[in-house]
């Protein structure tokens, strides 16, 4: 702690991924909510300051990272803070990585139990049988990079074509593609708040605007572009199932402090679990915020909750 009794925070936002703006918006909110009497707050962007953040290390009591996708939710800046000594909210470097790559997450869930959808991974030497993936596995499929957020480079394939060219598109943000069979239904997202001992909060239904597909990037972001219902308006055997699959998760990926599971709920009321986030969107309308507050956690009490949970975490 500063002689003044303030907590220094460390705020790392921005980064290198291609979820830098969500990152910087989160940022502007963040640094607004927490109580200037409690915190001081000093801002990094991984671009651009490692170096000072590394220089700076021993006069900060705390960081707070608000980077999603690769290099911010993957476990590379959790693996600087613990090598300079720095505590900070969320997941440590195993949960980060793991969670952060779908395929491990996937077969980690159905050790666990979670329903989840048959998949493939595909690498660019997978390109030319493309066809016959989309013969054996059915149409349509989900094709996604197995390592980012967001739902960047994610499409919808419904002909083999759409499945050669989605490939192709994923696999310009990632080395290995994941290609699962999709499944309709209702989109719901479940929110999992504490270390050893979390707790889901309630259940919120994202409702994407017509003219959007599936729940992507700008679906995600633009303002009014989806519906957000909460709590989710399911049935409470639904509901109780999959908060148990959030904290199932949130377990067997060994992470701490906060995770987001998004999940699927199909025609038959199966729970699918689609991914889980380690670092979700911390805007006050982001969901994993909305959740809180309807669980009673204001914005800024969340924000100092995630503190504490991060300080008890290593320890302190």
């Amino acid at each position: 702690m500063t002689s003044d009794k303030k907590m220094r925070i460390a705020l790392l936002a921005g980064g290198k991924s291609g979820e830098r703006e969500v990152s910087l918006s989160g940022a502007a909110v963040f640094e607004q909510a927490l109580d200037p009497d409690k915190f001081i707050i000093r801002r990094y962007d991984p671009a651009y300051d490692l170096a000072d953040l590394a220089r700076d290390s021993k006069e900060i009591d705390f960081a707070f990272i608000l980077l999603h996708g690769l290099f911010g939710e993957d476990g590379s800046v959790q693996g600087m803070l613990d090598l300079l000594d720095i505590p900070y909210q969320g997941s440590g470097i195993l949960g980060s990585a793991v969670a952060m790559d779908k395929n491990l997450a996937k077969v980690l869930y159905r050790m666990e139990g979670i329903p989840v959808a048959d998949w493939q991974v595909v690498t660019s030497a997978d390109e030319a049988h493309c066809e016959q993936m989309a013969r054996e596995m059915g149409l349509p499929l989900v094709i996604k990079p197995v390592r980012d957020g967001s739902s960047l480079g994610l499409t919808i394939a419904r002909s083999a074509e759409e499945v050669k060219n989605g490939v192709a598109l994923a696999l310009e943000n990632d080395t290995r593609v994941m290609v699962e069979k999709y499944i309709e239904g209702r989109e719901i997202t479940v929110s999992v708040l504490g270390n050893e001992d979390p707790e889901a909060m309630p259940v919120i239904e994202i409702v994407p605007g017509d003219e959007y597909e599936f729940f992507d990037y700008n679906a995600k972001y633009l303002p009014g572009a989806s519906k957000e219902i909460c709590p989710a308006e399911i049935d409470d055997e639904l509901t109780r199932t999959a908060q148990q699959y959030g904290v199932k998760a949130h377990k067997r990926l060994q992470l701490h402090g906060y995770s987001r599971s998004d999940m699927i709920i199909d025609r038959d009321n199966t729970i699918y679990i689609l991914e889980t986030n380690t670092i979700p969107g911390m805007t006050q309308t982001s969901l994993l915020p909305q959740s809180a507050a309807a669980h009673g956690l204001a914005y800024p009490q969340l924000l100092e909750r995630l503190i504490e949970l991060g300080m008890a975490a290593k320890g302190r």
